[in-house]
């Protein structure tokens, strides 16, 4: 997974993710919510998507989550780090959207 390559951009798969795991969710539940919050224009294979959970999990951006209720799911949460780098890629992606805006609708640059 490509992540801060050159530019400090996350991927969209890697942002996403995080995105779905502010709150505990599971591997089908992550994959439900990309789908549906991109209205279909992004849905992640199962081979993509744990291959994403896995390295976010060594990078420690996020993390398992013990489930009482169903040991057969794996549930993940994000992290403080997760978090921190979540907030970096929406304030990098603000910047690119008002350099975007201004110049497609031509107020200067």
């Amino acid at each position: 997974m490509r992540d801060h390559a050159k530019g400090g951009a996350l991927t969209e798969t890697t942002f996403l993710v995080l995105l779905a795991v502010y709150q505990p969710n599971h591997g089908y539940g992550i994959m439900q919510f990309i789908d549906n919050e991109t209205n279909g224009r992004v849905v992640l294979g199962a081979g993509t998507l744990y291959g994403a959970l896995n390295t976010l999990v060594k990078k420690k951006w996020i993390r398992l989550v013990d489930s009482e209720r169903d040991n057969k799911k794996k549930t993940y949460v994000i992290t403080a780090i997760g978090r921190e780098k979540a907030e970096e890629e929406l304030k990098r992606m603000k910047a690119v959207l008002k350099l975007a805006a201004s110049i497609v609708k031509g107020d200067g640059k």
